[in-house]
């Protein structure tokens, strides 16, 4: 099966690491594998066939934690739809989820050097992303 879509790009189009003291950073160090990771996705169409697709990665604390470190990337990807896609849901697939498959490896990988840069080696995130089945999850 052909895929209806190509990647002609991606970029770090956003990325923030913040941790604002040492006491912090030492705090974080102990507590930073109850973190949770949240994505979301959006996209904005460019013109004529060409879409843009954020995904955004958001690793952080529970808001009521006080000494906490943030980090969040927006992974931009410019895709160029086949012209014969018109149906609006398989435009939502593709968006959702044919697009987050293709690149989360690379974004997974971005994120998690920036996480070891930032002086939190070794994370690693247990749960592998389905980007199908979420998809799948949000369609019922």
């Amino acid at each position: 099966m052909t895929e209806n879509f190509e990647i002609i790009s991606s970029f770090i189009k956003d990325m923030s690491c913040e941790t604002s003291d040492v006491q912090t950073f030492l705090f974080v160090k102990e507590k930073i594998s109850g973190y949770q990771l949240n994505i979301d996705i959006n996209s904005k169409a460019v013109k004529n066939s060409i879409i843009e697709v954020n995904i955004i990665l958001k690793f952080a604390d529970k808001p009521e934690v006080l000494k906490k470190s943030y980090f969040e990337i927006t992974y931009t990807s410019v895709v160029k739809i086949n012209e014969k896609v018109i149906d609006k849901k398989e435009m939502e697939k593709i968006i959702l989820c044919d697009v987050p498959n293709k690149i989360y490896p690379t974004l997974e990988k971005i994120f998690i050097n920036l996480l070891t840069d930032s002086g939190f080696p070794g994370i690693k995130f247990e749960k592998k992303v389905d980007f199908t089945e979420l998809y799948k999850q949000r369609s019922n």
